[in-house]
């Protein structure tokens, strides 16, 4: 809600608590998940200052991302906002909901199949060697969101679109303006804006011109039938999103992985013991969802929905808390504790539904390949600090880490 009074059975004499919760540490959830799912929603103030409810509990969640009544388009006076200064994933030239929203989506999915992706691994494991034997021949301790996550992550979302190789560093400062819930002004990430965009209007040109075999090129070159082909506006849309949030989102998630790995020795012998637990632990990683919140999976309800019991009216605005979801005791067996082991581990990181992340296959290569060679590669890799003193990027929606030094037995 955007100064919406909530109704009486939704609890409205409660305070919002501000949203995204504070972190303890980088490595740790917010104490307020430990007990969150006493209620099914509970009011939560934005970085914005709008206010929202929070859905709490697994299921009311699966069930809020998969309900026609409730929706991503977030163009309306009363809708609450992200941010104050930044609308991110708003555009009101383009509708985020279906059938609209599904028709564009399958356009562009043809390049995110289980197959196309899994055709990418030779790939990614040639550019994760080429990058860990750069990181073993220099310096130690290393950082290796520098070293390793970024670059991979940059590269691979670059080759797949198509973007010369010579460009690639200028998206990182673009993105992060891009991600700001707080970091920058309103004006410096309009500019951030207008330079990618024009940028991409070049880009799809250039390949519209001289196609290769890359993503911008294949959506240049869609020709089905006039109900189903993408729009000028929605091919620009589409290239400048998933440029801009293919990489950061893996590349925070790649250096969490390995932090949050080396902070358990536990589980970090486990998995040198048996690298074949590598998919799981990846997947456990996932679930503790060390990425800053779900802020992003703010929706808009057109009709009163039922959550848990609760009337959530027409007119709120509501935010599905997949990490409050991921650690429901009522699906998640001790879900405090972190198990690389974990079976049956149906985490809903990369949502669900309609809007269920395009790259996570993408983004699970990429983490299962950079895990295990750098187990293979590197023989008592451990972090170079105490996990406590790891630090987390703040006013950016993800939220990654600042830097994650390690270092191994051959460090001098």
């Amino acid at each position: 809600m955007s100064g919406t009074e909530v109704e009486g059975d939704m609890m409205s004499s409660d305070e919002p608590v501000p949203y995204p919760f504070p972190r303890p540490s980088a490595l740790d959830v917010p104490a307020e998940l430990r007990d969150l799912r006493d209620r099914p929603v509970i009011p939560v103030v934005l970085p914005s200052g709008d206010r929202a409810m929070l859905v709490t509990r697994y299921e009311d969640v699966r069930s809020v991302l998969t309900n026609l009544k409730v929706s991503r388009n977030l163009n309306r006076p009363d809708a609450a906002r992200m941010t104050s200064n930044n609308k991110m994933f708003q555009d009101e030239r383009m509708d985020p909901d279906p059938p609209e929203h599904t028709r564009v989506r399958r356009l562009v999915m043809k390049a995110f199949t289980a197959t196309m992706v899994e055709n990418l691994r030779p790939k990614v494991q040639e550019l994760v060697d080429e990058l860990v034997t750069k990181m073993q021949k220099g310096p130690c301790p290393a950082d290796v969101s520098e070293a390793v996550a970024f670059p991979l992550s940059i590269r691979v979302i670059c080759d797949l679109l198509g973007v010369p190789a010579e460009d690639q560093d200028r998206f990182r400062g673009w993105t992060d303006r891009f991600l700001s819930t707080g970091k920058y002004s309103g004006p410096e990430i309009g500019a951030a804006m207008a330079e990618i965009s024009a940028y991409m209007g070049q880009l799809i040109e250039t390949r519209r011109a001289r196609p290769g075999d890359d993503l911008i090129s294949a959506l240049t070159q869609v020709h089905e039938d006039d109900d189903t082909r993408l729009s000028e506006y929605e091919l620009h849309w589409w290239c400048r999103l998933l440029l801009l949030v293919g990489y950061e989102t893996t590349a925070s998630q790649i250096g969490y992985m390995v932090a949050k790995v080396l902070a358990h020795p536990d589980q970090l012998a486990r998995l040198r013991a048996d690298l074949s637990l590598v998919p799981s632990a990846v997947e456990e990683v996932l679930r503790w969802k060390l990425l800053n919140g779900s802020l992003s999976m703010l929706r808009y309800v057109t009709e009163d929905i039922e959550v848990g019991g609760v009337t959530v009216p027409k007119g709120t605005s509501i935010i599905p808390a997949v990490e409050s979801a991921n650690w429901d005791e009522n699906v998640f067996s001790c879900p405090h504790e972190f198990d690389i082991g974990r079976a049956f581990n149906y985490h809903l990181t990369f949502s669900v539904g309609p809007h269920f992340c395009i790259g996570a296959s993408l983004a699970r290569l990429e983490m299962q390949i950079v895990l295990e060679t750098l187990l293979r590669r590197f023989h008592g890799l451990r972090l170079a600090v105490p996990a406590d003193e790891l630090g987390r990027s703040e006013g950016t929606l993800i939220g990654g880490l600042l830097r994650i030094p390690v270092e191994w037995s051959a460090c001098a």
